[in-house]
């Protein structure tokens, strides 16, 4: 009995044994299966010694990996080479090396990609260049020869005593419609950007803005082929809307303006292309000049075209421009144009205006209800028409108020009345074309005192030959919806032309046009 326990003990013992045996003999068997399908595998190439800072942490590895760090590294790469066969289709996995290779390429793509793009906008600013540098030539062509014929235009031919050079500007004119182009930026909030009064006192600012944003022909939607990029901020809304009043603080103002230059110029890139001398800004508020310090490249590089032209405070006529100052009470100009002629006009001088800066006042003392010739009032009496005396006068005297812009400049071109320009430091409307001399009457404000002499010194001839250019100059500061050729939009457009068409760009050319300006 005891052998027999004996025997039954040994077998309990041996077969679990066995069992021990039978599975480690399995398991060295597909051991072994699996080293011979891993040695049929490529293994990876090693990474180059010179490689990142990932190749050389790999080769600090100098003592030979354990057996289990090994079965580690085979099933990883087991893992990896069916990953990429079912992904990628590669014939074997990619060395970390090299995708840490394709990323360095990568960003070396893009960061090529991003100056072939800088090439390109260098180069599209070469051609815009080269196209204005062209127009200059040919309009210098014609100035220097003013007896040359100019284009002949069915439209209109400018001619006469009321330009500087009417062949020289007619032949800009027609460059400027061949090829200038305007940008308008569109990103802005509604109520500050691409808005403004359409009638009153600022209404040349509005209309501008309203003129470009519903599109003319010098508009592109393509910025690549734009010569000038415009900001179509209104500096009246940003009054309107932002300013606290009798603050007299624009300091948020130019917040506004800086962070619209700031916005445009991270989004596009045109603003750097050329440090801000091919963008323009338009305001006729009396604060426009004041905003416009919001960056000094605004104010000193970029156009400003700006009602109150005042060179005591900064503007360069040599780079800005005069927008006229247009009263617009009803919104339209009909009704305000045209008057009787010369020998229906009785009145020598007249004005009527409040009390609104120095040279005012010094007209009022010297002539208010002084003489039935000179009618100068401070308040019209209601039963009096103001455009009627304007039409019944010769010479209608134009005085600079708080700011140097006056519209009465505009009213008195509207009723056929010479202007009598009595200003400091004001740079008139296209004076870089016109000849205000020969249809205007600038008077010194020493000379307030002498205003009739002065008036009654020039002959009757000669106030004919001035009345008949103001009617002549009329077309050029008319307003039209929509706008036509010669008009006061186009003019304003013509001014931005010239002062676009002097500048030398940022970038330096392969072939820069070195003669003088136009």
């Amino acid at each position: 009995m005891a052998g027999f326990w004996y025997s039954f003990s040994f077998l309990a013992f041996l077969v679990p044994l066995l069992t021990v045996v039978a599975v480690v003999s399995m398991l060295q068997s597909f051991d072994s299966r699996l080293a011979s399908v891993l040695s049929s595998e490529s293994p990876p190439p090693p990474p180059p010694a010179s490689s990142s800072s990932f190749s050389s942490s790999y080769h600090s590895y100098s003592s030979p990996p354990s057996s289990s760090m090994r079965r580690r590294d085979h099933d990883q790469s087991t893992t990896e080479v069916h990953l990429f066969h079912s992904s990628m289709k590669a014939s074997s996995p990619q060395p970390l090396t090299n995708v840490i290779t394709s990323n360095s390429e990568t960003a070396a793509e893009a960061a090529s990609m991003q100056s072939a793009k800088k090439r390109r906008k260098a180069s599209n600013l070469e051609k815009l260049e080269a196209a204005l540098a062209k127009a200059r030539t040919a309009i210098r062509e014609v100035a220097l020869h003013r007896n040359q014929t100019s284009i002949r235009d069915g439209d209109y031919t400018p001619k006469g005593r009321i330009y500087w050079n009417p062949f020289a500007f007619h032949r800009s004119y027609i460059e400027m419609e061949k090829t200038f182009k305007i940008y308008v930026y569109e990103e802005g909030e509604p109520s500050l950007v691409h808005i403004g009064p359409c009638k009153g006192m600022y209404s040349s600012e509005g209309l501008f803005i309203d003129w470009m944003d519903n599109g003319n022909s010098f508009r592109t939607n393509d910025p690549e082929e734009a010569h000038a990029f415009f900001l179509p901020f209104s500096v009246y809304q940003m009054v309107h809307h932002i300013y606290v009043p009798l603050t007299y603080n624009v300091s948020s103002l130019k917040l506004v303006v800086a962070d619209y230059i700031n916005v445009i110029s991270r989004k596009h890139g045109y603003w750097e292309r050329n440090l801000g001398k091919d963008h323009f800004m338009l305001s006729c508020h009396d604060w426009g000049p004041l905003t416009s310090q919001a960056t000094p490249l605004l104010y000193n590089n970029s156009i400003r075209v700006l009602c109150n032209a005042n060179t005591s405070e900064g503007f360069k006529p040599a780079k800005d421009a005069t927008l006229p100052e247009i009263n617009l009470q009803s919104g339209e100009i009909s009704g305000t144009l045209g008057g009787p002629p010369p020998s229906e006009r009785p009145t020598l001088a007249f004005f009527a205006g409040g009390v609104h800066g120095s040279i005012r006042r010094i007209l009022l003392e010297h002539w208010k209800d002084k003489d039935p010739e000179v009618l100068v009032y401070e308040y019209l009496p209601k039963n009096l028409s103001y455009y009627d005396l304007m039409r019944k006068s010769r010479f209608c005297l134009c005085p600079s108020g708080y700011e140097v812009a006056s519209p009465r400049i505009v009213e008195a071109i509207y009723t056929e009345c010479v202007p009598v320009v009595i200003s400091k430091h004001y740079v008139l409307p296209f004076s870089d074309v016109l000849d205000w001399s020969s249809f205007s009457v600038k008077l010194p404000v020493s000379e307030i005192g002498n205003l009739k002499k002065i008036l009654m010194g020039i002959s009757y001839n000669r106030y004919l030959t001035m009345q008949r250019r103001v009617k002549l100059v009329q077309r050029h500061f008319v307003i039209n919806r929509p706008p036509r050729r010669y008009d006061v939009f186009h003019m304003v457009v013509h001014s931005i032309w010239l002062r676009r068409l002097n500048q030398r760009p940022h970038i330096s050319l392969h072939k820069e046009d070195t003669g003088s300006g136009v």
